[in-house]
């Protein structure tokens, strides 16, 4: 009887798992609007330069950096999206809309290594992502520096490969 009461609050303990899928979907919903805040406040900024026939310097520069840091944004947000789903399937119970839906099955986590490996990848995105909107705002002084900035994109590229070439595709 001892280990029967003890196997249930066991199987019960799982439940906690409750706590880090509900504030992953907060702070991912969290995320999600704060990037669509940045992207309206660059919409509207870009209105107001064209509007009033101005042409502040670095322009470009400024427009895209700040759209580059809300698709950050929004990445960081799926790798939260991803982590609430996942560890709900993982460890509570099959998600039975999604299962039944006839949309994408990218939410769909049957083991931890898929977790693992869809989290990777988008991960693997978010530093992409990253890495360019630090290389917009980088100055080269000499020659050496642009050479370690080709190799930073040549190991970029070749992680990117290994990464698509070593995955299930879906």
């Amino acid at each position: 009887m001892l280990e029967k009461w003890f196997e249930g609050a066991l199987w019960s303990s799982r439940l906690f798992i409750l706590l880090p899928v509900i504030f992953s979907m907060i702070g991912a919903i969290a995320l999600f609007v704060i990037a669509s805040v940045d992207i309206y406040h660059v919409a509207s900024y870009t209105i107001d330069v064209y509007v009033n026939h101005l042409h502040p310097k670095d322009f470009h520069e400024k427009v895209v950096g700040d759209i580059i840091g809300a698709v950050d944004l929004y990445l960081i947000a799926v790798v939260m999206l991803l982590f609430s789903f996942g560890l709900y399937e993982l460890f509570i119970s099959n998600i039975d809309a999604a299962e039944n839906s006839e949309s994408s099955k990218i939410l769909q986590i049957h083991s931890l290594d898929q977790l693992k490996d869809k989290l990777a990848k988008v991960i693997v995105m978010v530093l992409v992502v990253s890495f360019f909107k630090r290389v917009l705002h980088t100055t080269y002084g000499s020659p050496l520096e642009l050479l370690y900035f080709a190799g930073a994109i040549l190991a970029l590229a070749l992680g990117l490969y290994f990464l698509h070439k070593g995955g299930d595709h879906r």
